[in-house]
């Protein structure tokens, strides 16, 4: 996930931590915290706002104002017949110099998740429509020093893979402040 714009609009309920300008839904990947967590903590600004280790299914979402039941359910609809599967994270990528990432594989149940919510939500499109192809992915840095994700980017790589199963998706919501994104549901897979 790209970091989120500067804060605009205050969500109703919003945590104290700061108010939700934005939401997500991910598949949150913990395990992948243990090889990748100190890493992203220095070099993923999203780490610092509280978002776990992930491959993004839909950012940005609808706003947090206008999360509510219905909101959930359709959501909820949309992946309810989806299975679960297996993930395993083996490859350090890059896009450009500008951010390092691990490949899901395999990579095509996300795309089809994506598919999924993309299509009950077509006024929310991935990252707001600027890319044509979207690459599944669970980043590790974005925008920091080069020398650095590349130093993340082998001792990493020293440590794969990293193996999950993939049964539920995540719907978060925060803001750029610090520690701000949290868990609003989890949605089970079949």
């Amino acid at each position: 996930m790209t970091t989120p714009p500067a804060d605009t609009e205050p969500a109703r309920g919003a945590p104290t931590r700061g108010a939700a300008t934005r939401s997500a839904v991910i598949v949150n990947v913990p395990e992948a915290e243990d090889v990748v967590g100190q890493f992203r903590a220095a070099l993923d600004p999203s780490a610092a706002m509280g978002v776990p280790a992930h491959v993004t299914v839909l950012f940005p979402f609808v706003p947090p104002a206008s999360i509510d039941r219905d909101i959930i359910m359709a959501l909820s609809d949309a992946v309810g017949s989806f299975g679960a599967f297996d993930v395993i994270f083996r490859r350090v990528c890059w896009f450009s110099d500008a951010v390092v990432w691990l490949a899901p594989e395999p990579a095509d149940p996300f795309r089809k998740l994506i598919e999924l919510v993309s299509k009950r939500f077509p006024d929310h499109p991935p990252y707001g429509g600027i890319y044509e192809d979207i690459v599944p992915h669970l980043t590790i840095g974005e925008g920091a020093p080069l020398n650095d994700m590349r130093l993340a980017a082998e001792a990493i790589a020293a440590n794969l893979p990293i193996s999950q199963r993939v049964d539920r998706l995540t719907l978060i919501q925060g803001s750029n402040r610090p520690l701000s994104w949290h868990t609003v549901a989890e949605l089970p897979l079949n």
